[in-house]
């Protein structure tokens, strides 16, 4: 089997990294294409993957729009070469049209639910699959099943955090650091957000510095104000530094859900909360929602501090982490056996739902 996967995030390569490995190893070719947004080449090069860069991605809004077509080409012109029998992705619309131009299926994950960028893709996805949790896309082509998209990397059968980490942070083993973590606010469901002021920015990072030391970590060009802080790492690291930090603080969706699910204490500031983040913080209290307000922001920095100096915390969230872990799947075995059965795998899920269990 021949299976193209488009990634737009960073993120995105952890997701389908060990499938892509397993699958290699199994036999199948896979090439992934990618827009170059942060650390997408960097990740892809460093995990031997095989992909093509099809450029650039735009921040501007006109940018975006004519991306839709300018992108649509190149990998369309990249597919017609590789000529896939399947696609695969994180809800790339890009993906999605050209499944169609060439008449094979495409396979979405979704976690996210950003409708202007479902509408983009779902009329030409054969089907998609989200966790199990309560979120709003209803549809006969979605199928649940029992996980995250961190779990596909960061369940312990695929991740041990490497502690050498810490001596490349500078630190010692019993000394506390949070990471803090900035966006770029470029993304299209980002619009009409501003993020955390440049005053709450310093307040924040002020006084956790009073407590912990801080490595902040950021899409968008820091402040020379707090460029001393910035997290100096390559980017397959950053799992390892999540991994032995005391507390993720931010405004990043995905880096607070990684380390929930590390079973480290994660703040988001977000005035749109995810049905994710908001599901990990009621089912297992493991990751914090604020909104951008001021007084949120303070309100969040004071909770954080109190968690910093409240003994056994650290062991409180490891224990909410292995709840998690006994009662979701492994993610990674669950989507190679997926697309390998593609389609019969789509109707085994619609008969027997709960066929997923058996990759716990």
């Amino acid at each position: 089997m021949r299976i193209l996967i488009d990634i737009g995030h960073p993120a995105h390569v952890h997701l389908f990294r060990n499938l892509a490995l397993d699958m290699v190893n199994k036999g199948h070719e896979i090439l992934f294409t990618c827009r170059e947004k942060e650390f997408e080449i960097d990740l892809l090069s460093h995990y031997k993957l095989p992909f093509e860069s099809l450029g650039k991605k735009p921040g501007s809004l006109t940018g975006k729009l004519t991306g839709l077509v300018k992108f649509d080409c190149k990998l369309f012109s990249v597919a017609r070469k590789f000529r896939p029998d399947l696609f695969l992705s994180h809800g790339s619309h890009y993906a999605a049209h050209v499944s169609l131009l060439t008449g094979r299926p495409h396979i979405a994950l979704e976690d996210t639910y950003n409708f202007e960028q479902i509408w983009l893709y779902k009329p030409f996805t054969s089907v998609i699959l989200t966790s199990d949790y309560e979120h709003p896309l209803k549809s006969g082509r979605v199928i649940r099943y029992s996980g995250y998209h961190e779990l596909a990397y960061l369940h312990p059968n695929r991740f041990i955090p490497d502690r050498s980490v810490l001596k490349e942070l500078g630190m010692e083993e019993s000394a506390n650091y949070i990471i803090i973590r900035f966006v770029s606010w470029q993304a299209s469901h980002d619009i009409g957000h501003k993020g955390l002021s440049l005053e709450d920015k310093l307040f924040s990072v002020t006084e956790f510095s009073r407590h912990a030391k801080v490595f902040i970590s950021s899409e968008a060009v820091l402040p020379k104000e707090l460029e001393k802080f910035r997290l100096n790492l390559s980017p397959e690291r950053i799992h390892d530094a999540l991994a032995f930090s005391s507390l993720l603080f931010g405004e990043s969706s995905t880096m607070a859900e990684e380390a929930a699910i590390l079973g480290i204490p994660a703040f988001f500031l977000n005035n749109k909360s995810t049905y994710y983040s908001k599901h990990l913080e009621k089912e297992y209290g493991l990751l914090f929602n604020y909104s951008e307000s001021e007084s949120d922001l303070r309100e969040s920095v004071r909770k954080g501090i109190e968690l910093l100096n409240t003994p056994g915390v650290k062991q409180e969230w490891q224990e909410k982490r292995a709840k998690l872990l006994r009662e979701k799947i492994d993610v990674t075995p669950f989507l190679v056996w997926f697309v390998e059965n593609w389609p019969e795998s789509f109707r085994i899920m619609k008969e027997d739902p709960d066929y997923q269990l058996r990759f716990r």
